[in-house]
């Protein structure tokens, strides 16, 4: 056990999927797992562990932001033996070619932040993905007949409707072809790579700073579950 996961050794499953919150990690559980058994519940980080078409996932939630993913994802990685993460999130848009609902696999994370340069020494600022789970999660998504976007994203610091947008997009270097913004791929990237373990990250695109778009609570739902299965199913080859 660790201070933030009461979890014994065991309880842990080697491929976690990462929601970032703890009631996404329940409906997960609830809706895709059999026999799933909460085995933590500190500061009411919900997580589960139970079986996929025969094989043992856990659903475990990072939080938001950087510091909270790099915490769990550190541990699991180090105290649990997990092999693969793969973190299913949401973002925004940077493109004006993505729709709301879009799907965008990360290739890899550029942030501003000094994340690695605290975690390893290293003043990095891209982290990639693993090419492994990304090719698994490519042909999965063909199989399910559902279109994925490949690109890069940024992973801030600080939610960006906080501050002067065009400043601080142009913070942003602009042969990296930023598509999408969120706040944890850069963590978890980098802190698999210190561990040479595997991981990936899917997003769901819910705003965007080009369309005026909605959404119905139904495709919303039909987003997640699609992204959700996606995962699961590119687990049961890992």
């Amino acid at each position: 056990m660790t201070p933030h996961n009461e979890a014994e050794l065991g309880d842990i499953a080697k491929t976690v999927l990462m929601p970032g919150d703890p009631l996404r990690a329940k409906y997960i559980a609830e809706n895709f797992l059999e026999n799933a058994k909460l085995v933590n519940s500190v500061r009411n980080m919900l997580t589960y562990t139970g079986t996929y078409k025969g094989k043992e996932f856990t659903i475990f939630p990072s939080g938001m932001g950087m510091p909270s993913m790099g915490i769990y994802c550190y541990e699991l990685f180090k105290f649990y033996n997990v092999e693969n993460i793969i973190r299913i999130g949401t973002c925004g848009a940077y493109t004006e070619e993505l729709n709301l609902l879009d799907t965008i696999l990360v290739d890899n994370s550029f942030t501003p932040g000094n994340f690695s340069l605290v975690l390893t020494g290293d003043d990095e600022h891209i982290s990639a993905s693993s090419t492994l789970i990304n090719r698994i999660i490519l042909e999965t998504a063909k199989l399910h007949n559902i279109e994925i976007v490949q690109g890069n994203t940024l992973c801030s610091e600080v939610f960006d409707y906080y501050c002067e947008f065009d400043k601080f997009f142009s913070l942003i270097p602009r042969d990296l072809n930023i598509i999408a913004p969120e706040m944890e791929a850069y963590a978890l990237f980098s802190t698999a790579q210190l561990f040479n373990k595997n991981a990936s990250c899917l997003l769901s695109v819910v705003d965007s700073h080009y369309k005026e778009q909605s959404v119905t609570s139904e495709q919303r739902e039909k987003s997640l579950n699609d992204m959700i299965v996606i995962a699961l199913d590119s687990g049961l080859k890992l």
